[in-house]
């Protein structure tokens, strides 16, 4: 069985380093690393060459290319096209896996009985220091799902099986085109839960930036692929608008 993870980049310097180097850092495992980079205009393209060696030398299978794109999602389709693994992951270039991630979800995914469309794990949230500041830990079920994005999406293991079934990410979506792919199948949706923390997420992408737009967004996933009443999607805005508000004046 092969892994394979995608990165998307933009100007990304000061980060894909810690990033590449916790992929290279995983063991006995067999994957291979993709990099869609949106014509940076900093030293990102030399950082990627910088590690094209280093891949070679560890027999692991490094594809980049840089090219202009319309935004996130539609990089994480190119990096689809290029892909050839059975189960595939998209890893922020300021995301890091921890330890033996990759060996866990690959052992993890190979236990199961029953064919999966999702493989999902905890996630920790750091600041900049490395300072773990909260821990995405939910469990999937459509009751909640429909309603919320309450998992980690960075990490997880999606069997490509489902995109063929169900399409790519839609590139209208600009942050919360994850969740409406997700969204397609419905309760449908085969998942199981890595009970560990696989990754570090860097606190600052752009749907921390982005928070409006975020949950406006989520009301359009939720209610034209979800089919959530348009009333319980603004029910919703409003209270997680609500809490997000809180959260920011006390911490």
């Amino acid at each position: 069985m092969k892994l394979s993870i995608i990165t998307a980049t933009f100007n990304s310097e000061k980060t894909l380093a810690a990033t590449i180097n916790s992929i290279l850092k995983q063991t006995q495992v067999n994957i291979e690393y993709i990099v869609v980079d949106g014509a940076s205009t900093d030293q990102t393209i030399d950082i990627i060459k910088s590690f094209e060696e280093v891949f070679k030398s560890k027999g692991i299978t490094f594809k980049w290319i840089s090219e202009k794109d319309n935004g996130i999602y539609d990089a994480w389709n190119k990096g689809l096209q290029l892909s050839t693994g059975e189960w595939i992951s998209f890893l922020g270039s300021d995301d890091i896996y921890v330890d033996n991630a990759l060996k866990s979800y690959s052992e993890f995914i190979s236990q199961q009985e029953k064919e999966i469309d999702l493989v999902y794990s905890n996630v920790n949230i750091i600041n900049d220091n490395g300072d773990v500041l909260r821990k995405i830990n939910g469990k999937w079920s459509w009751k909640v799902f429909r309603r919320k994005m309450n998992i980690a999406h960075v990490g997880s293991f999606h069997n490509m099986k489902y995109f063929e079934k169900y399409g790519k990410f839609n590139t209208d979506y600009k942050i919360a085109g994850d969740y409406e792919l997700l969204l397609r199948a419905r309760k449908t949706l085969r998942t199981a839960k890595l009970d560990l923390v696989t990754v570090m997420m860097g606190y600052g992408g752009i749907s921390n930036n982005q928070i409006f737009k975020v949950f406006s967004e989520s009301i359009r996933a939720k209610h034209e692929t979800g089919r959530v009443h348009i009333l319980l999607c603004y029910v919703d805005f409003l209270k997680e608008y609500l809490i997000y508000m809180i959260k920011k004046v006390l911490y």
